[in-house]
């Protein structure tokens, strides 16, 4: 049964991996026996992050600084690692960014940002690996992190919500055309999650106990939850699962 989830022999490019949800889904996933290749844009907690990688799970691991919110950039990034490494295995495109304003004050270059690097980012850092995948025939995994707010409004998150829900169709429309050549691709939806992403939201008091009023688990998430989650979306467990996106809320959605 052990087999069914390891990752020895692979690889795996993780975005926004310098901290948070980011950070833990990169450590699990070199545990469970990957290599990894570490992008975000902050580049001296990237260079930390890997090496406490390194230094705890032994796995070789890959830092590159660059900002996905860039076109030339995506291209630098994939163009480094498969120099570094013959080929990448599991794609987890979770770099993300916000802007909480009512919908009635968002700005043209608000807006565009937070499609830059939620959605364009992953369109595009996606079709380069997927063609490597392909031209090396090689089967493989995109995890794409969606949202609760692919599903539903929340209020001063229109553009994130936006972005999260091209993420949610992206990862449907994705997955039926990648699938003849065995890749899946598959999305995680977290919940309310404390994080530094988040960490705005959790000073508030009043928003934090309406947040867990709303959870049936009466808690937020820790990034340690979706842990698990991204081990079997990567592992040979999921191999004929591809197009689902997967909601770790603690239940919010049912409720």
């Amino acid at each position: 049964m052990s087999n069914l989830f390891s990752l020895n022999g692979k690889v795996s490019l993780v975005t926004g991996a310098a901290r948070g949800i980011g950070s833990s889904m990169a450590k699990a996933l070199a545990q469970a026996g990957s290599e990894l290749i570490l992008v975000d844009r902050i580049d001296k907690e990237l260079h930390q992050a890997s090496e406490a990688i390194l230094n705890e799970t032994g796995k070789r691991t890959l830092a590159i600084p660059g900002d996905l919110a860039k076109t030339e950039e995506i291209e630098r990034i994939v163009t480094h690692a498969l120099k570094k490494f013959s080929s990448i295995d599991v794609l987890v495109n979770n770099a993300g960014t916000t802007a909480r304003k009512p919908f009635l004050e968002i700005s043209p270059e608000e807006f565009d940002h937070v499609l830059a690097v939620n959605l364009r980012a992953t369109y595009f850092l996606t079709q380069k690996i997927a063609r490597s995948m392909v031209e090396k025939r090689k089967a493989g995994k995109i995890i794409n992190v969606a949202s609760s707010t692919s599903f539903i409004g929340m209020q001063n998150l229109s553009a994130y919500g936006a972005s999260k829900g091209g993420v949610y169709a992206l990862t449907k429309a994705m997955s039926v055309e990648l699938a003849p050549y065995q890749i899946c691709v598959n999305a995680i939806a977290p919940g309310f999650f404390k994080t530094p992403l988040t960490e705005p939201v959790w000073q508030d008091t009043q928003k934090l106990d309406w947040a867990v009023s709303r959870i049936p688990l009466k808690r937020c998430g820790v990034p340690e939850d979706i842990n698990g989650v991204v081990i079997f979306l990567a592992s040979s467990a999921s191999d004929y699962l591809t197009g689902t996106v997967l909601p770790v809320d603690g239940g919010w959605l049912a409720a």
